[in-house]
């Protein structure tokens, strides 16, 4: 029939009709592919493309070949907590003080991999003790007998420690510096040794099968004759980050010795012969195709199965064997297996059942490994595990599991007690770079952070000091009466801080609440009161927090926030008034010049009357009464700055009105005072503002947008906020 015909012919036609419209609208720039054609797609993906490096992570090679390579550069024969360490050494590290103790950080932890995606802020300590419970092991000091637990709250960064060492370690094989390599069987294709035709005294070697357990291939290496082996390769061995030795341990898995037995069996005891069926291979590590890299978490109780972390047998293989005893019929795929040279992680790890946590206690201090029906099998890989508190608690009450205990090392991984590192999480997650279409008003992470890290403090125990206050302190602001040695002591006497409170998670769930909600979307952009308020309506339902008078206290903070929170925008509206640099700058040299007549007992010549008078004691102390100066203080706090100037001027510096940042702070309140009754705020929330008022509104609000990132909408509400403060009469917030 014509008609079977036809309609494939119409459907082609319509086919080159489009494609012939699409390169139309192309050529004439009508679509958003205009000018870009297939070979730049191909030159942009070619251009990110390194055949070399892709070669050099797919080395193979000889047994003999293997040795050289180890000969050359002794460490790819490193364990696997060598290894680690290293990997988390390459990145460098800096050093600083804080609570008057030298801090290291490591920038393994800001995640150079992921261009920071998972980088950790703020708990230098903590990952100060995770670095050195790998040093430790890495020189054989006992900890690498060791399983390593996490333990904090939940959402403290426990999973993206995990997370980070085994994509650091991952990424550390792909390098020069952290090649490892592992080794195949050329056999026929039974997985077995046959006599080839043409020299029945070789084995037929024509199939390759793979090492299930990625074995560095010095294993082969008869013990014997390993000890001195070592002793050549460690005397060359230089480490850069640490002083361990090379040490190899342990037999092939099961697998790999049936192999060996069998060809030395075949070919008499002749070792060479049968290394030249071994290929050595480069292995990158991968978490992904189960290379050195493991992970388990818990499941179902009736589900779970300690096979899952030691093989199983492959039935299907049985009748091809002849037995569930050959290792050739057994899968050596569990998460211990298929992570050995590298890590593998335990979720949750006290939640697994005892059975799992019986292979734990071999597979940490012997590094062996029970596979059914086969012997200890020996394993080179960092066992890590993370919990929570709860689980902990029941751990340490639990007497049938001492064993468990005295295995482990235990790490606390608290929350965030700075406030500026707590920032620096939600700023990761909600950047301007990310929030296109959304803005977000100054301070409103900021507030977030600030009660996040207040539920997180202990009461101070000094008097007279608020909960407010010692997070400043905290976050390295100096306050009258305080010194490093008090904030020391604050942070001993703390026993339990950032072990409980709220967590980052809940502080980005609201936050994104915020910014989905109706009147963010109709207005473009949130401030900190409506994160606020998000926050206090979330505590009604939160899952984690059950105990009414908890919820009671983290409400109070949030008041103790909202008041900080109408200072800082208070003290930034004043500088924006007081923004006028001249007038600073003529009332700084004013109140210098009468600083210095009265501290050298002189006059001060009246620029106007042409007369000599007395320093102008009211001016002074209008100026030093906005910091908080008071009368008994006064001629300390002048001769300072005179001895502060001296300083400058021996240094060959030139004293400025903002170079003291504690008196520009002064000027700027006393320059605020005298002119805020020509702008007079309380008028920002009447509807009836004169065209010169109108003008000097708009010049603060430029300045709110232009030196505090303001927008137009939130310049808008913080002026009208503040203006409504002044209008109720309260003008207090230095």
């Amino acid at each position: 029939c014509c008609l079977c015909v036809r309609r494939p012919l119409v459907i082609v036609s319509g086919k080159a009709n489009a494609m012939s419209e699409y390169r139309n609208n192309a050529e004439v720039g009508g679509g958003p592919s205009a000018g870009l054609g297939s070979k730049d797609l191909i030159a942009a993906v070619e251009s990110k493309l390194d055949r070399r490096r892709f070669q050099d992570q797919h080395w193979s090679g000889t047994f003999w070949e293997y040795l050289d390579i180890c000969v050359a550069s002794p460490s790819v024969a490193r364990n696997a907590y060598q290894r680690l360490y290293d990997a988390v050494m390459s990145h460098g590290s800096e050093r600083y003080r804080l609570f008057k103790k030298d801090v290291v950080r490591y920038h393994f932890f800001s995640d150079p991999f992921d261009k920071g995606a998972d980088a950790i802020f703020g708990l230098d300590f903590a990952l100060m003790a995770l670095v050195d419970f790998l040093r430790s092991a890495a020189e054989g000091y006992g900890t690498d007998k060791r399983i390593l637990l996490l333990h904090g709250p939940v959402g403290s960064s426990k999973s993206t420690m995990a997370r980070l060492l085994k994509k650091g370690i991952e990424q550390y094989s792909r390098t020069p510096e952290g090649a490892l390599y592992s080794y195949s069987w050329l056999l026929d294709e039974h997985c077995d040794i046959s006599a080839s035709e043409s020299n029945p005294k070789a084995a037929v070697r024509s199939h390759t099968f793979a090492c299930p357990m990625h074995e560095d291939p010095l294993v082969l290496i008869p013990r014997e004759a390993r000890d001195d082996v070592l002793a050549k390769l460690n005397a060359v061995y230089q480490p850069k980050h640490h002083n361990g030795k090379l040490r190899l341990q342990g037999e092939p898995d099961p697998f790999c010795r049936r192999i060996v037995e069998s060809l030395m069996a075949f070919y008499d005891g002749d070792w060479r012969k049968v290394m030249e069926h071994v290929k050595v291979r480069r292995i990158v590590l991968s978490e992904k195709d189960r290379v050195g890299i493991g992970t388990f978490q818990p499941k179902d109780e009736k589900n779970q199965d300690s096979t899952e972390l030691t093989g199983d047998i492959n039935y299907r293989k049985i009748a091809m064997y002849g037995s569930d005893s050959d290792p050739r019929a057994f899968n050596f795929d569990g998460e211990l297996n298929i992570a050995n040279r590298g890590i593998c992680e335990f979720i949750e790890v006290l939640k697994l059942d005892v059975a799992f946590l019986y292979d734990l206690l071999g597979a940490s201090q012997e590094h062996t490994i029970k596979p059914k029906k086969f012997a200890q099998t020996y394993i080179d890989e960092v066992i890590l595990g993370h919990t929570n508190e709860p689980e902990y608690k029941r751990l340490q009450s639990n007497e049938m599991m001492e064993a468990f205990r005295d295995r482990t090392i235990k790490i606390d991984v608290p929350y965030n007690i700075r406030l500026e590192d707590e920032i620096k999480i939600y700023q990761k997650d909600f950047s301007p770079e990310r929030m296109r279409t959304t803005h977000i008003a100054p301070h409103t992470l900021e507030v977030a952070a600030m009660w996040a890290v207040l539920t997180r403090l202990e009461e101070p125990k000094k008097a007279g000091l608020s909960l407010l206050q010692k997070l400043k302190l905290y976050n390295g602001k100096s306050l009258p009466g305080f010194t490093e040695d008090s904030v020391k002591e604050l942070k001993e006497e703390a026993q339990r801080e950032g072990m409980s409170g709220i967590s980052p998670r809940y502080i980005q769930d609201k936050i994104s609440n915020t910014l989905v909600s109706r009147q963010s979307i109709e207005e473009k952009s949130i401030n900190p009161f409506m994160v606020i308020n998000e926050l206090e309506s979330g505590l009604s339902h939160h899952s984690l927090i059950s105990d009414e008078n908890t919820k009671k206290r983290y409400r109070e903070l949030l008041g103790v926030v909202k008041e900080e929170y109408e200072d800082i925008i208070k003290g930034e509206v004043q500088r924006a008034i007081s923004a006028d640099e001249d007038a600073i700058r003529r009332l700084c040299g004013n109140y210098i010049e009468n600083v210095r007549a009265y501290t050298q007992k002189e006059r001060v010549k009246n620029r106007y009357t042409g007369r000599d008078d007395e320093p102008d004691e009211r001016l002074m102390r209008g100026i030093e009464e906005k910091i908080d100066i008071p009368e008994s203080r006064k001629e300390d706090f002048r001769q300072e700055i005179m001895n502060y100037i001296g300083a400058l001027a021996l240094d060959g510096r030139k004293f400025e009105f903002n170079t003291n940042a504690r008196l520009y702070r002064a000027l700027e309140l006393k320059l605020f005072e005298d002119q805020r009754d020509t702008i007079k705020l309380k008028n920002l929330v009447s509807s009836v503002v004169d065209d010169e008022t109108q003008a000097k509104i708009d010049v603060v609000k430029q300045r709110l947008i232009k030196q505090f990132g303001y927008n137009e909408t939130s310049a808008t509400d913080v002026l009208n906020y503040v203006g409504s403060i002044f209008a109720r009469g309260d003008s207090k917030g230095r």
